[in-house]
């Protein structure tokens, strides 16, 4: 039995997952409207929306459940999370799709649908579309909500490292093609990620998010912002119903803009990526 079915109490196979990802674009389509005054925002279910949506990251299940039981809207898993946390590896694209599932399905064995998971899986878990329907197939059944998918090259490095190097306009809008052909349900959300502002510069991440938005991409997660006038530039260019990813992790490129900043500045989303793996590793050093 599958994740998606496992969570839905009795529920057909995908039942729950679909749950999942309409609670998710629900989110997202209360906090747009709210953005470009369609009145207050509202989640679909009654519940008042905070004035930006805020992802908590999750290094394992019981992590998970404590950021769900403290109110984050949504659980993140990430790629150099599960490197790091469930591997020892750096997060240079060494883990495999499988050492991502795993950590997706124990987390959405016990978090409700009602707290959407999105997953990390850098640049698609392989060279080909083939491996990237895989993916998104696979996380589908796992009971991923949304998944984002970056247009590093293979060799990928995280975000906020210095000698990155990003594929062709063109490469990435096949990897989002074959993401969005693969969906089994219509609501999963894929997210497009780029990393070309350190590479090439804001104008070109502009013009490479909008591709990604052409090309099928449901939100875009513009990486390693320096200002928040770029959140604004993001906003400008996409216009007022794409969701927008703001990464607030620690020791980054991004400053630490508060939630009514990046909200004003057009972002729909923060993620707080490694906050409590940072944390409990400087914890777990203090006690051993």
């Amino acid at each position: 039995m599958s994740a998606a079915a496992m969570r839905g109490g009795g529920g057909g196979g995908g039942v729950v997952t679909t749950s999942a990802c309409k609670r998710l674009r629900q989110l997202f389509s209360g906090v747009l409207s709210s953005s470009s005054g369609g009145g207050s925002a509202s989640g679909g279910s009654g519940d008042l929306l905070p004035p930006i949506l805020k992802c908590a990251g999750a290094l394992n299940a019981y992590t998970a459940l404590q950021a769900h039981q403290a109110g984050f809207d949504m659980i993140y898993v990430s790629g150099g999370g599960v490197a790091l946390g469930s591997m020892g590896y750096p997060d240079l694209g060494i883990t495999t799709l499988d050492d991502v599932l795993t950590d997706v399905r124990r987390i959405t064995r016990v978090v409700p649908p009602t707290t959407p998971l999105l997953v990390d899986i850098d640049t698609g878990f392989g060279t080909s579309q083939f491996a990237i329907k895989r993916a998104i197939k696979d996380m589908i059944s796992a009971g991923a909500a949304a998944v984002h998918i970056e247009d590093q090259v293979l060799a990928k490095r995280c975000g906020h490292r210095p000698n990155k190097a990003v594929v062709s306009t063109e490469e990435m809008c096949a990897r989002i093609s074959a993401a969005v052909e693969a969906r089994t349900d219509p609501d999963f959300v894929i997210m497009a990620r780029t990393d070309a502002l350190a590479v090439e510069g804001i104008d070109s991440a502009l013009e490479r998010a909008k591709a990604y938005v052409d090309a099928g991409a449901d939100a875009i997660f513009p990486e390693a912002l320096t200002e928040l006038e770029q959140y604004k530039a993001f906003r400008e260019k996409l216009g007022p119903t794409v969701p927008i990813l703001a990464n607030m992790t620690e020791f980054g490129k991004t400053p630490l803009y508060t939630g009514e900043q990046l909200k004003t500045a057009g972002a729909t989303l923060a993620l707080y990526p490694l906050s409590a793996f940072r944390a409990q590793s400087r914890a777990a050093a203090e006690v051993y």
